[in-house]
């Protein structure tokens, strides 16, 4: 009797960025700010995310509130320091929301394999994942203000596949951006620069047909994106 094994699986962990790929914000409210005060759309984050400024709030060093006194301090010039103020504090307090297609993608997969958060993120993560109603979408969260190392740091990577409990080799790596995908690469893992949630289903539906026995994959409907946020 011939014995027909199911193929191997492309990978055994999904790691997954928040920003931009499963997290949107809505910065509606600071660009009009920017066009009252007579500054360009784009200003307080070109900001708000130089490294300077951004990178202590991402490996926990400051918190929010500090962040946002750094980028006030970063407009002051530009504009007096009350509507400084009133536009860092409006990207501080945008509104976000998740997108349901790629949560409910990322739930499927989890039926499979384990899935990793792997995200530059600051010390108020647990709370937007629980206002976001996120707080088990994953096995694990890797959050670089807790870790205190940020993408693309080798090291943050290690973090996640180590929790994941699977070799580098053998974790999906899904981000928006280039820089963060290409060192998941240099480690071994599969990469996947996120555009829209049809890059994640078709990375994901490889799962699907290499095993006897999932849940499908189902197809994505259009997707609501919203402004980016911090970088993660």
């Amino acid at each position: 009797m011939t014995t027909i094994e199911a193929p191997r699986r492309p990978f055994d962990a999904v790691l997954c960025d928040l920003d931009n790929v499963i997290r949107f914000y809505d910065t509606t409210e600071l660009a009009d700010l920017e066009r009252a005060a007579g500054l360009p759309v784009g200003t307080t984050e070109s900001v708000a995310y130089a490294p300077e400024t951004d990178l202590p709030l991402l490996l926990g060093a400051i918190t929010t509130e500090e962040w946002v006194e750094s980028v006030t301090a970063g407009l002051v010039g530009r504009v007096p320091r009350a509507r400084a103020r009133e536009l860092a504090t409006a990207l501080a307090r945008a509104p976000f929301r998740a997108d349901e297609v790629v949560v409910e993608l990322l739930l499927a997969a989890r039926a499979l394999v384990p899935l990793v958060l792997v995200t530059n993120a600051t010390l108020d993560l647990e709370d937007d994942l629980e206002t976001l109603g996120l707080t088990d979408l994953a096995d694990h969260v890797v959050s670089s203000a807790r870790v205190r190392v940020a993408k693309p740091d080798p090291e943050i990577y290690e973090i996640a596949a180590r929790r994941a409990g699977v070799a580098a080799d053998r974790c999906l790596f899904v981000d928006d951006r280039s820089e963060n995908v290409e060192a998941a690469a240099a480690l071994g893992m599969s990469g996947l620069l996120y555009r829209d949630p049809g890059d994640l289903r078709a990375a994901l539906e490889r799962l699907r047909v290499s095993s006897s026995v999932s849940p499908a994959i189902a197809a994505p409907s259009p997707s609501r994106r919203g402004s980016p946020g911090t970088p993660g």
